[in-house]
C-alpha cells in the first residue's frame, strides 16, 4: 500500500506539470482581499523593506560579478539545483544556499540562510522574477540525475507520511482539505509560487526552509535542522510539483 501511495504521489508531479494552468491555483488565490491588497501596495507592503535592502546589498556585493539583478532573476524559478564539486559527491542547494555561497566568496564572513543580507537578496530576486514560469530541470550527468531523483522519491515518501503528535501527513491538508478554513487561514494546495513570505505571525520575512520547519512544528513533529537534506528534498519535490506555474514573487501570509 505504501509503495502504491508513493507511486501516486510521484505521478501527481507529472500530472500537475501537464495540467492546464487554470486548474492550478497558487496560495495567493486563497488569501483574503485585504492581504492581497496589501501585497500589491508598494507603499504599505512590508516586503518592500527587504526588496530595498536586497537591491542595495546586490549593488554593493554582487553586481560586479553578476551584473544587474534582472539578469539573474531566472535563477529563482530554477532552484533547488544539484551542485557537486571535485571534493563532494553533491547536494541540493536552494536559492538562499547559493546566495550564501556567493557572498562567502566575497568575504571571510560566515553567511547563513537566516542572515538578513541573504534573505533580502532572495526577496529582491524573487520580486524581479515575478511573471516567469517555474522550470526545474534534472541534472545532465547520469549519476547526479539519479541522486536528484532519489531526493524527489524520498520527499514523496515524507509528503504522505503521518508525523507528529497530531499524526498528520502533508497530503491530508494540502491535497484533501484544500479551501477549508483552519483557524485564521484557508488551506491552499502544495504549490510553491511565492517565496520568501512575510508571515504576520512571524512579523518578519522567511524562506521556504523556515515555512517547512513551521509545518513540522505545527503537527508537533521533530523539526529537521535548517538546511537538512530532508527539507531540501521537500522543497525540490514541491517546486517540481509547481512546474510551469507563474512565479508570484514574495508574498504575504497571516
Amino acid at each position: 500500500m505504501k509503495s502504491l501511495l508513493i507511486f501516486l504521489c510521484l505521478a501527481m508531479v507529472s500530472s500537475f506539470t501537464s495540467s492546464a494552468q487554470s486548474q492550478r491555483l497558487s496560495g495567493n488565490s486563497f488569501l483574503p482581499a485585504e492581504l492581497l491588497a496589501l501585497g500589491k501596495d508598494e507603499t504599505s507592503n512590508p516586503l518592500s523593506l527587504w526588496i530595498d535592502q536586497g537591491n542595495e546589498v546586490w549593488a554593493a556585493k554582487c553586481q560586479e560579478c553578476h551584473g544587474k539583478m534582472s539578469s539573474m532573476a531566472g535563477a529563482v524559478v530554477q532552484f533547488p539545483k544539484w551542485k557537486s564539486s571535485p571534493s563532494s559527491k553533491g547536494q541540493l542547494l536552494n536559492i538562499e544556499d547559493q546566495i550564501s555561497v556567493c557572498l562567502s566568496r566575497k568575504s571571510a564572513q560566515k553567511w547563513t540562510n537566516d542572515s538578513s543580507e541573504v534573505l533580502a537578496i532572495s526577496v529582491a530576486l524573487s520580486d524581479a522574477a515575478k511573471g516567469q514560469r517555474i522550470h526545474i530541470a534534472a541534472p545532465h550527468d547520469p549519476v547526479e540525475r539519479q541522486a536528484w531523483q532519489e531526493q524527489i522519491n524520498l520527499a514523496a515518501q515524507i509528503y504522505i507520511k503521518r508525523q507528529g503528535r497530531l499524526n498528520l501527513a502533508c497530503t491530508q491538508c494540502h491535497d484533501q482539505k484544500i479551501g477549508i478554513q483552519l483557524r485564521s487561514d484557508v488551506i491552499s494546495p502544495a504549490f510553491v509560487t511565492g517565496f520568501p513570505i512575510y508571515r504576520q505571525s512571524w512579523q518578519t520575512a522567511g524562506s521556504i526552509d523556515r515555512r517547512l520547519r513551521a509545518c513540522y512544528s505545527g503537527v508537533q513533529a521533530l523539526v529537521p535542522p535548517s538546511g537538512s537534506p530532508e527539507l531540501r528534498g521537500l522543497e525540490l519535490f514541491l517546486k517540481k510539483r509547481s512546474e510551469g506555474m507563474v512565479w508570484d514573487g514574495p508574498s504575504i501570509r497571516r
